[in-house]
Parts: C-alpha cells; structure tokens; sequence
C-alpha cells in the first residue's frame, strides 16, 4: 500500500466515470436503517484497508448515492455541476489553499477580486464590494450584520443591549434562513415581520408600507428589509424598484436575496426581470444553484465599499500584520466572518473563463425556454394542473391528479386527499428510480411539486415529455388504499 495514497489517486477518475454512467439508476433508495445494515462494514473506519478494499468500499457507497448528475434529478434548486467547475474544484481541493492572505494564495486573490469586480458591474454597482460565501444562509448574516454596523456602528464594541429594538421586514414566500439570522444576531425571530404576497408569490408592496408605519407607530426602529428574486418554491420575483422606493422613503437597508434567480442578469433578454436590483444596499447570489458550479459557492455584494472589512474586520495580529512586505490591502480575509476560507473563486472563474458571458447567457436562456416549454405541455396535459400559470424563474409548480380523482368536486375532503396523494407519488417515482421531485405545501396550498430547472445537463424536450410521462405512470399507481 501507498502510505502517501498517491497511487489510489489514479483510480478515483474511473470510479467516478464508472458510477455516474448513464445505464445507472438516479438512486437505489434504502431506508436508513437498511442501508446502515448494508453498509455496516464500509462505514467502519475502526481497521485500515489496502487500496483494493477501499476502492470497493467507495463503489458501493457511490452505488447506494443519488446520482445529481442526472437529468431526472430534480429534487432542490441545484443539480449536475458545470464541467469546467468540477476541473476547478478538483485543482482547488489539490492544492488546499485557503483564502485569507495573499502570501499564501496570491493568484486565487486576484481571481477572487476579479470575479467580483465583475460580478458587480453585472448586477449594476460598480464600486462596490463582495465576498465569497458559504453559502445564501451565511450571505444573509453578512447582510444583517452589514446593515446593524452602518446604522449603529457602536454594536460592534458594546453589543445590542443599549440599541433600539430593530425590525426586519421579508415576505412570507421569503428563505428561513432570515429567521435563523435573526436568531443568531441577537434580534429575536418575533423582529422578523412577514410580509403578505400576491397569488404569483410577490411582496405586496402596499402591506410592506403599511407594516414599517405600524413598527414605527411601535416605537420600533425599521431596519432591513429583505427582498427577494427567485421565491424558493415559485420562483416569485418581488417588485424590486417598488421596494427600492420604499427603503430610500423610510431610509432602511435594502437586501435582495437572489440566490436563485441571480442568474438572470446572465442573460441579455432576461436580466430586465430583476429590474430595480442596482439600488440594493446589499445583494446574495448562489452560482451553486441554476448556473451550475460546484457546492458551495456563493457571493455576497454590497455597494459600499469598505463597509464590510469595518464592520466584520478583527484586525488578527499573527495573520493581518500591517508592516508585511507586499500591499496589505490584499489581505481580504479580515472582512470574512471565516478564517479559513475555500477559494470557491476559482470553481467560478473556471466556468466563466471557459464560457464566457456570452455562454453563459445561452445557457441561461435555453433553461428558460424549456421552462417555458414544461409550462406549456403541462397546462395543455391531462391531469395536470398549475399552481401559478405565471413563470419569473425556471419553477414550474403542479399538481398531478390521478383518474380516479378527476371530475370530482374540489373541496376540503378531495384537496386532503390530494395533499396526500402527492407525496405518495413522490416516493413511487423515488423507489423506481425514475424521478426524484420536490414536493411542499405552500400557504393555503396543499402539497404540490416543484420542477425547477438548471444549466446543467442541458434539458431537451424530449426529456420534459419524459419527466411528465413518468409522473402520469406512476400517478397511475396511487390509489385511496396507499394514502
């Protein structure tokens, strides 16, 4: 055996081929404590093993993996990686730079800036600056954190308890990952104030208005309001310069999460849609999602310059030291809340160096065209049945109602047994391997799916047709006995 493991090196790219193949099922889904029993000696790392012995330990665990790679994996709001930033993952992880000062990764910093630099003048704040993330979760407590600092500076020293009670504003389509910020921060989940929306899964601007005069009216002090470009399960884009206009009215911070929907400012057509998002005091999108690059990377922007090293920076004298040799303004991992950082950077770069804007702009509006296309095939298919006709980002939601279930009366006793029906369905598609699907209620929508697609691999029609083809199967299968 290799002490070193270099030799087992040589294998992985073939175990990889080999296990994401075409012929091999999306998943082959066991119970938890099945797969635990199966899996009983793989998982011990209690005895060490020779190269043999690993290699099939990896293909089995692989074989009992789901398969993210294939068209049929429609499960979350990410799927198969890009390629190019699968190579710049594999370098990335070789080389095990970690991203905070530019002696140790001076080439990765400047990509870092660069694609930021970028990235701003594409979503219209130039001048601005930004970081790389964990993820949107982190992205918003870079937000939160951004906007505490630049209203009430002195929280950074003498904490939260001398400052007035804040409020946040979201909508109640909006990610909880606002909820659990809020949390953390120290401002209480009851300061978060949800926001009605509109049947298309929009913030009605009017209730958001009405809800900061009443927090006000409270003696409260109205500090952030969260607004958001691509809803997690509609795909709802909220009326960003409409928001804009109240923030700037009641002088409160204005975010935009677009995690999901970011993508659209790739494309020359689309990007009109987040129309209102340069006025954002702060913006958070996730490349890791529709576009494709590898788990995790995540952006954070910010249009003020410097505000975000002031407000996080802690000024470490064993790694930020000032008197170093080169130019200290390089050292950017002062203005991260991580010290160790991955140099997510560089997966996207390498994406966006192979493809170009151009590209990634065709990429973009392929994936809306098929949405479209889904739309349409599923208004016009029987036993479909829209939850929103209305499409703002790649999110097509659906219920599919099965024969026995059609020309009945649509009341409380037949939306219950639907809302039982669907995540019934779900599991038949799971188990034979022919789909895995999002399905979620949704306010006074019972459970209905979600069908959300991205760059990567590039949807055809024929796959769509096949997606509804094995929905309608299998909806076939389901009847009152299993629910």
């Amino acid at each position: 055996m290799d002490t070193k493991g270099h030799s087992f090196l040589d294998r992985v790219f073939n175990i990889l081929k080999d296990e994401t193949a075409d012929e091999v099922p999306l998943i082959q889904f066991k119970h938890p404590k099945e797969l635990e029993e199966i899996l009983s000696n793989d998982l011990d790392i209690s005895i060490n093993v020779d190269d043999k012995e690993l290699e099939n330990s990896v293909r089995k665990i692989l074989q009992y993996s789901v398969k993210t790679n294939k068209v049929t994996f429609r499960n979350q709001l990410y799927g198969p990686m890009d390629p190019y930033g699968l190579a710049g993952t594999w370098i990335a992880e070789a080389f095990n730079t970690s991203q905070y000062t530019f002696e140790v990764a001076p080439v990765f910093t400047l990509i870092e800036l660069k694609m930021i630099e970028h990235i701003l003048k594409l979503f219209g704040i130039p001048g601005g600056d930004g970081i790389f993330s964990p993820g949107g979760s982190v992205s918003m407590l870079y937000a939160l954190v951004a906007a505490r600092f630049k209203k009430f500076p002195e929280v950074k020293s003498k904490g939260m308890q001398k400052l007035p009670e804040m409020t946040i504003f979201t909508s109640e389509d909006s990610h909880y990952s606002i909820i659990k910020a809020a949390h953390w921060l120290g401002f209480g989940t009851e300061s978060v104030i949800s926001i009605k929306t509109n049947s298309s899964g929009q913030m009605i601007v009017n209730e958001l208005n009405k809800a900061i005069e009443r927090q006000l009216g409270l003696g409260k002090y109205p500090v952030f309001v969260n607004a958001t470009a691509g809803t997690t399960v509609l795909g709802a884009i909220d009326d960003l310069e409409a928001i804009a206009s109240v923030c700037k009215k009641y002088d409160i911070w204005m975010h935009v999460d677009a995690c999901w929907g970011g993508g659209l400012m790739l494309s020359a057509t689309l990007r009109n849609r987040l129309q209102g998002i340069q006025f954002a005091d702060s913006i958070s999108w996730n490349p890791h999602k529709m576009i494709g690059a590898p788990l995790q990377c995540s952006i954070f922007l910010l249009k003020e310059k410097g505000l975000l090293h002031e407000a996080n920076a802690a000024a470490a004298q064993y790694l930020f030291q000032q008197d170093k040799f080169y130019d200290v303004r390089y050292d950017t991992g002062d203005k991260s809340v991580q010290c160790g950082r991955k140099i997510d950077s560089f997966k996207l770069w390498m994406m966006w160096k192979a493809r170009g804007d151009i590209g990634l702009c065709k990429l973009m509006d392929h994936v809306m065209r098929i949405s479209e296309f889904c739309l349409r095939s599923i208004a016009e298919r029987e036993g479909f049945k829209l939850v929103s006709d209305t499409l703002q980002c790649p999110n097509i939601c659906f219920w599919y109602i099965p024969v026995f279930m059609r020309k009945r009366e649509e009341n409380d006793e037949w939306w219950a047994l639907i809302h039982k029906i669907t995540p019934k369905l779900k599991e038949l598609l799971t188990l034979s391997s022919r789909l895995m699907i999002a399905y979620t209620p949704l306010r006074h929508h019972k459970n209905f799916f979600r069908l959300a697609f991205t760059f990567h691999p590039v949807v055809e029609e024929n796959h769509v047709l096949e997606i509804l083809k094995s929905i309608e199967e299998c909806g076939e299968m389901v009847n009152t006995d299993m629910v």
